[in-house]
């Protein structure tokens, strides 16, 4: 890669993650912050799951994903499932109440989004969307 391209995806990335922030700061999504957003998806998109199985899907500690799970728990998004097997351990299902708010905040983003994306083509978008997916990949094998 030449120093030129580096040096404007460093700077991109910088603007970007200030711009998310502004975002999210000012013009609300829902009432999911990211870490419960996040958690939800995982949770539906997987099915019920321990707090391991989901701490190592996102790439947290357990203590994170732990508290993360109880603040969702104390919310009535989800509730834990007691594994038969071993009385220590119990898988987290999302409520009926869990998946509207998500279902609602997964709305309100992709909105958001495609208004801020309104003037791009499919094109565009599909190739962002790609090159999202494998710069994000990318930092996943990094850190590995």
């Amino acid at each position: 890669m030449d120093k030129h391209s580096l040096e404007t995806l460093e700077l991109e990335f910088a603007i970007l993650i200030r711009r998310v922030s502004l975002i999210t700061t000012y013009n609300k999504f829902g009432t999911l912050d990211k870490a419960a957003y996040l958690l939800l998806h995982q949770i539906t998109s997987h099915g019920s799951a321990g707090v391991k199985a989901l701490a190592d899907e996102s790439h947290l500690d357990i203590s994170t994903v732990s508290r993360q799970a109880a603040a969702l728990e104390q919310k009535g998004y989800v509730y834990r499932i007691p594994d038969p097997l071993d009385g220590r351990a119990c898988s987290l299902q999302i409520t009926d109440l869990g998946t509207k708010e998500y279902s609602e905040h997964k709305q309100a983003r992709l909105a958001k989004i495609a208004d801020i994306l309104k003037n791009w083509s499919d094109e565009e978008c599909e190739v962002f969307g790609q090159l999202l997916r494998k710069y994000n990949r990318s930092i996943i094998e990094y850190i590995k």
